[in-house]
């Protein structure tokens, strides 16, 4: 009876059981079904909206340093495009020749555009662009700016893999790189040539590395004109392609450095060199005989965030006084001379002078640079002569004329000024207008026999060099305007072509440590008199398209250095005369002893095409001066305000049904500089200054900061729009994840509740099995205890 009894229950439960099973088996079935389902339809989403989420990542997705943007997606980011660069100089004598090769790297996987902002030497002839794909190298075409553009603009619509070369400054290019592909790098690379400077003995060589944030005051209304019988004014706009110098600026306190450098230099002197070195970065130097050096940066690189310089000697007593170089291009004879004039010590400087001293204290001189420019102002004030008369301005956003005009220099004000220029803070905008006009302007009149002198101390970090330049030719009078600049990543278009329209010289200053040298020269400039009416000529014969035109006036230790266009092939000598003081100087050159010099062609277009800039307020049509520009750029393969590069594959590469996502990349921080004093406390680890990089302006001023980095309309589509979030993450971790498909589905959580639902499909049958053994056992145990 019992064995009887202990069957039933066991069919009961094994009924029971089986129903489980059953329901277990099927759910377990409909789970697999459910997942396969959503696989199915995930896979098919992300094909439809892949365009949308290409690019978008997790930050675990990432697997090493990459800037993250925010998007409008919860939990993604666009990944930016990365950039390394590699940069080769070849000098040889005055002219060098440069190399940069601009990787841009696209980590995502979406199709992208990436557009960089960059520096070259203002001074820089950039005449060739070359785009590698691959194996192969594809030559950039000179064109006319705006049909450049819709070259490129109708490339890039095509997926066509293609780059534009743009100048929006002679110093501030951008490089625009289309259709990069998933994981794919694209290599660009940018050629110029370039004369080297030279200073009291000293050669130099500069290549910029940053462009550092521009203030761009905001436009404002010049004149009214009623001719249309409108009654309304035309804003007139002070900073020129505003939205082109911009560029997202990386926070040095929340992130690590990014676009990596790599440079080498191979140098021939062409005289027995002496003391080689760089001021701001450590270098290797390989000997090749006593005129020849290598010279290359310690470790493999280093990032992007402040200019090298390169200086050279000769050896003692080796010094050249002049060089004469020529190339002979399409028939047509290009000579470039330096002559370093003598020093007269009969020729007397002025016995008085009245020098106004203007300082720069914005926000984005903290740090070391207003260090640097407070000793260096507290020493020119120092070296002042008690019958000289002098005066400080200070500027931010606002302006102090400190003696409100000229006091003599007797020791109490000299005392006076020097502490107030020790407790000078910086902070604010860079509004240089104001002190610009106050300086030339408001002074007063020259004094018979005394010479004026304006000293400008600043980075140069403006937008509207255009407006400066205008006031300095309308208002200089008899002063001569002289430019220091401060900084790890100056303004050097600006100080150049300030100092060369006021008459003046341009002094740079990149480190405490050349305060006390640098200053020392320009006091020798400063205290000596100029080197004028300087020309030159062919035995007699006036020469023609000599640039520059005019020629500068030069200071001790500065040489004439011209480039000029014979219209025949030039024979017998040239001569270059001018006066110091009231005394005449002159030297010849015999032009059968000029050496070779290749690439001086195109210093000669870069110079006139410089010379029909300085003179464009002359000018009263713009159409006519742009054609003047543009007919010298194209004829010698150059880049200018008019003319740029364009690169494109003859073939499509990006499918026509994946979308485009476009960004700026990013950039440092100059080194040295203050973020928050820059871009204020906010949090965020990238900024882009729409009117102030300074975050602050003039009361009457509004100004906009936004906190997202510049963007096209595609990634700005994409983009998280919150004002308060951080604009950017910098991920730098390793990841070991597998990376999964991320659709507009969320299909990582889908999937993830199919796993569970399997789980529990699998706890069940386990369960299952478990009931079975018990069942079996129960079993066995009643037949053993009947004795079956």
């Amino acid at each position: 009876m019992f064995l009887e009894d202990e069957f039933a229950i066991g069919r009961m439960r094994m009924r029971r059981i089986s129903i489980s099973f059953l329901v277990a088996a099927t759910a377990f079935v409909a789970c697999l079904a459910a997942m396969l389902g959503l696989a199915s339809a995930a896979r098919a989403e992300a094909q439809q909206t892949s365009g949308q989420l290409a690019a978008l990542v997790r930050p675990n997705d990432v697997n090493s340093g990459s800037l993250l943007f925010p998007s409008k997606e919860p939990g993604f980011y666009v990944e930016a495009p990365r950039l390394k660069t590699d940069v080769t100089i070849d000098l040889s004598g005055p002219i060098a020749r440069v190399k940069v090769t601009q990787r841009f790297q696209n980590p995502s996987q979406g199709w992208v555009e990436g557009t960089y902002v960059f520096p070259l030497p203002e001074n820089s002839a950039v005449d060739a662009l070359k785009m590698q794909i691959g194996e192969r190298f594809i030559e950039g075409q000179i064109k006319p700016r705006q049909e450049a553009r819709q070259i490129y603009e109708q490339a890039k619509a095509e997926g066509k893999k293609a780059a534009l070369l743009e100048q929006q400054r002679p110093n501030i290019f951008t490089n625009q790189v289309a259709n990069i592909g998933p994981g794919e790098e694209i290599v660009v690379q940018i050629e110029y040539q370039q004369t080297v400077r030279q200073s009291d003995g000293e050669f130099s060589l500069r290549f910029p590395m940053v462009v550092a944030p521009r203030y761009n005051p905001a436009p404002i209304v010049q004149t009214v004109e009623f001719n249309n019988g409108a009654g309304f004014a035309t804003p007139s706009d002070p900073v020129e392609n505003r939205e082109k110098i911009e560029a997202p600026v990386l926070d040095p306190r929340e992130n690590a450095k990014i676009n990596p450098v790599s440079l080498t230099v191979d140098l021939k002197a062409g005289f027995p060199l002496g003391d080689v070195k760089s001021s701001f970065h450590g270098i290797d130097i390989g000997q090749d005989g006593d005129q020849a050096r290598t010279i290359s940066l310690k470790g493999d690189s280093v990032p992007a965030d402040k200019d090298f310089e390169l200086s050279w000697k000769a050896a003692p007593g080796k010094t050249p006084s002049a060089g004469l170089f020529r190339e002979v291009k399409d028939g047509k004879t290009y000579l470039l001379a330096f002559v370093t004039p003598p020093t007269t010590p009969d020729a007397a400087a002025p016995a008085k002078r009245e020098v106004v001293f203007v300082i720069d204290n914005s926000g984005s001189m903290s740090g070391q640079s207003i260090e640097q420019a407070r000793q260096s102002l507290a020493l020119a004030i120092s070296k002042l002569n008690p019958d000289d008369r002098f005066n400080v301005i200070r500027f931010d956003d606002t302006m102090t004329d400190y003696f409100k005009g000229l006091v003599a220099a007797t020791p109490d004000n000299r005392e006076k000024a020097i502490a107030y220029v020790r407790g000078l803070t910086a902070d604010g905008g860079t509004e240089m207008l104001p002190a610009l006009e106050d300086a030339l302007r408001n002074q007063g009149p020259v004094a018979s026999g005394v010479l004026r002198q304006v000293v400008f101390l600043t980075d140069g970090a403006i937008g509207n060099e255009q407006q400066l330049f205008q006031e300095i030719t309308a208002n200089r009078g008899d002063a001569r305007v002289f430019t220091v600049g401060i900084g790890s990543a100056p303004n050097t278009y600006f100080m150049t072509k300030a100092a060369e329209i006021g008459r003046g010289t341009f002094t740079q200053i990149g480190s405490a440590d050349q305060v006390a040298s640098r200053m020392g020269e320009l006091f020798a400039k400063l205290q000596n008199p100029a080197m004028t009416d300087i020309a030159a000529n062919f035995e007699g014969i006036a020469a023609e398209d000599i640039t520059p035109n005019p020629m500068p006036d030069l200071y001790s230790g500065e040489p004439v250095v011209l480039t000029e266009l014979p219209e025949d092939k030039p024979a017998g000598k040239l001569q270059i005369v001018g006066k110091t003081g009231d005394q005449p100087w002159r030297v010849e050159m015999d032009i059968a002893h000029a050496a070779d010099g290749n690439g001086i062609s195109k210093l000669w277009a870069r110079r006139k095409i410089d010379d029909f800039e300085a003179r464009a307020y002359q000018r009263q049509d713009p159409a006519g001066l742009d054609k003047d520009i543009e007919t010298v750029a194209l004829a010698h393969h150059l880049v200018s305000r008019v003319t740029s590069l364009v690169a494109v594959d003859v073939t499509p590469s990006r499918p026509a049904n994946e979308p485009l996502g476009s960004a700026k990349l990013p950039i440092n921080l100059p080194e040295g500089w203050d973020f928050g004093k820059i871009f204020g406390e906010t949090d965020g680890a990238t900024r882009r200054a729409s009117a102030d990089p300074a975050g602050n302006a003039a009361p009457e001023q509004a100004v906009a900061v936004t906190q997202e980095p510049a963007a096209s309309p595609e990634i700005a589509n994409m983009m998280a729009a919150a004002p308060t979030a951080k604009a950017a993450t910098l991920i730098a971790q390793k990841s070991s994840t597998v990376n999964l498909p991320q659709t507009a589905t969320k299909a990582d959580e889908q999937i993830m509740r199919g796993l569970t639902m399997l789980l529990l499909a699998l706890t069940a049958a386990s369960g299952l099995a478990i009931w079975r053994r018990r069942i079996k056992g129960l079993v066995t145990a009643g037949a053993n205890r009947d004795g079956l």
